[in-house]
C-alpha cells in the first residue's frame, strides 16, 4: 500500500521526458539554492546594509515586469526545448563570471557594484527563463490530468533543493569562501544543460501571427482582469509575494544580528524552510485531483501570515527554524496551488500569457517585495520589518475567506459557461474545483 501510494506521489516520473528533466535540473538546483544562500550572506558581510540587500534582490528580479509579458506572447510560438537549452548556458556563464570576479577579489569591500551589473544580468535570463520554464512543463508530461502531480513533483524537486543547498553553502562559506560557492552554482548547471539535450519533443508547425506582440499581450491582460477567478489569484499572489515571500531578504540579518549566529546559521534557517516547503511538495503531489484548492489556499496564506510574525518575534535558534519549517510549507503550497490553479482554468489560447502575469505576479513583485523589506528594516530595524508586513498579509487573507465563494462562482462560469466547446474542462475540472 505504501509503495502504492509512493507510485501516485511520483506519477509523473513515469514519462521519459520528464523523468530525464527531473534528474539534471535538480542537481542544477542544488546548486541554485547554495548560490542564493551566499549572495545575501556575501553582499551583507561586505556592505553591512539592509538596503543593499534589498537592492540586489530587486535588481535580479525588476527585469521580469518589462520581460515576462513579451515572453509569455511568445511562448506558444516558441521553441521552448531550445529556449531551455540557451537560458541554462546563459545563467552557467553569467554564474561563472561573478565566481571568478569574487575568487580573484576584483570584488572587494570597496568595489562592490559588480554584483549590481550581475545581478540585473541574472534578472533578464530569469526573466526569459521563467514563462517558458512554466510551459515547458506543461510539453514534458503531454497530459492535462499529470498537471497538477507535474507541478507538484517540480515543486518537490525545487524544495528538495532548498533543503540540501542552503545548508551546504552556509558550510561551504565557513571552510572555504563564497566564491567556491558561486563556482559551484556554475559547474551545476552542465547536468541539466545535458538532460535538455537528452529530452526528444516535437512541435507542431507554428501557423503564422494573426496578433501583433502587443495586442496578444493585452488581449492576456484583458482576460485575466474580465475573468474573476484568475484576476484574485494574480492579485492574491502579488501580495503574499510583497508581504510574504521576500522575507527571505532579511536572513543574513536575521541570522547574523538578531540570533548571534554564522553563514551555517542562515543555512540551517532557510534549509528548515526547505523542511516544511518538500512536505508540501509531497502532500500536493499525493493529490489526485485539484479539490477544494481554492479555500485551502487562503488557509494556506494565513498560516504563512501568523508564522511570519511568530518567526519575527523569536530569539532562539531552534525555535526560529520551527516556525521556519511552518514558512515553507505555507509558502510552497501557496506558489504551487496558485499555479495548478491558474494552468488548470485558463483556456488553452491564452494559458501562455496567463503564465507571464504569474510569473510577473511572483518573480516581478519580489523586487518590489524585497527593495520594500531593505528599506524598512534599515529605519525601522527587520524585526518590524517583519511584524508590520505579517500583519498586512494576516488582514489581507481574513478578507481572502469572504471573497472564496465569489471565486468558485467564478470558476463554474468560466469552465461551463464561457468554454462549451472543452469537455474536460467541463466534465471533470468544473466540479473538482468548485468542491469545497
Amino acid at each position: 500500500m505504501v509503495i502504492n501510494k509512493i507510485k501516485e506521489i511520483f506519477v509523473s516520473l513515469t514519462i521519459r521526458n520528464y523523468r530525464i528533466f527531473f534528474m539534471g535540473q535538480g542537481i542544477s538546483l542544488i546548486g541554485t539554492w547554495i548560490q542564493r544562500t551566499t549572495m545575501g550572506w556575501f553582499v551583507y558581510r561586505l556592505t553591512g546594509s539592509a538596503f543593499l540587500l534589498g537592492l540586489v534582490s530587486f535588481l535580479s528580479m525588476i527585469p521580469s515586469v518589462f520581460v515576462s509579458p513579451f515572453i509569455g506572447a511568445w511562448a506558444d510560438r516558441l521553441n521552448r526545448h531550445r529556449t531551455m537549452i540557451y537560458t541554462q548556458i546563459a545563467f552557467c556563464l553569467q554564474t561563472g563570471i561573478l565566481a571568478l570576479l569574487v575568487l580573484t577579489r576584483v570584488i572587494n569591500k570597496q568595489v562592490w557594484y559588480p554584483i549590481l551589473i550581475l545581478s540585473f544580468i541574472q534578472g533578464i535570463i530569469d526573466a526569459v527563463d521563467a514563462p517558458i520554464r512554466q510551459n515547458f512543463v506543461m510539453d514534458l508530461v503531454s497530459s492535462r490530468t499529470l498537471l497538477p502531480n507535474a507541478i507538484a513533483t517540480n515543486s518537490a524537486m525545487f524544495n528538495g533543493a532548498r533543503l540540501i543547498g542552503p545548508a551546504i553553502g552556509g558550510f561551504l562559506i565557513m571552510m572555504f569562501s563564497e566564491g567556491v560557492c558561486f563556482a559551484i552554482n556554475a559547474i551545476s548547471y552542465i547536468p541539466v544543460i545535458i538532460s535538455l539535450c537528452f529530452i526528444k519533443i516535437s512541435y507542431p508547425p507554428v501557423p503564422p501571427q494573426k496578433e501583433p506582440t502587443l495586442k496578444k499581450i493585452f488581449s492576456g491582460w484583458k482576460y485575466s482582469w474580465e475573468n474573476m477567478p484568475i484576476r484574485f489569484l494574480l492579485s492574491n499572489l502579488a501580495v503574499f509575494t510583497v508581504f510574504g515571500m521576500s522575507f527571505s531578504t532579511l536572513m543574513p540579518i536575521f541570522a547574523k544580528d538578531i540570533l548571534h549566529g554564522t553563514s551555517a546559521t542562515q543555512g540551517l534557517l532557510m534549509s528548515s524552510m526547505g523542511v516544511g516547503a518538500l512536505c508540501g511538495s509531497f502532500f500536493l503531489a499525493s493529490r489526485k485531483n485539484i479539490r477544494g484548492m481554492p479555500t485551502r489556499l487562503v488557509y494556506l496564506c494565513l498560516t504563512f501570515s501568523i508564522a511570519c510574525i511568530l518567526f519575527s518575534l523569536s530569539g532562539s535558534i531552534p525555535l526560529s527554524m520551527f516556525f521556519m519549517v511552518f514558512l515553507g510549507l505555507a509558502g510552497m503550497m501557496t506558489m504551487a496551488t496558485t499555479n495548478t490553479l491558474i494552468q488548470s482554468i485558463s483556456s488553452l489560447e491564452m494559458r501562455g500569457r496567463v503564465i507571464s502575469l504569474y510569473t510577473m505576479a511572483s518573480a516581478s513583485m519580489s523586487p518590489l517585495g524585497s527593495l520594500l523589506m531593505g528599506t524598512l528594516s534599515s529605519r525601522i530595524g527587520a524585526r518590524f520589518t517583519l511584524i508590520v508586513c505579517g500583519l498586512l498579509l494576516l488582514l489581507w487573507s481574513l478578507n481572502g475567506l469572504r471573497i472564496v465563494p465569489k471565486f468558485l462562482r467564478g470558476v463554474l462560469r468560466m469552465l461551463v459557461i464561457s468554454d462549451n466547446t472543452d469537455v474536460y474542462r467541463q466534465r471533470v475540472l468544473a466540479p473538482e474545483i468548485s468542491a469545497r
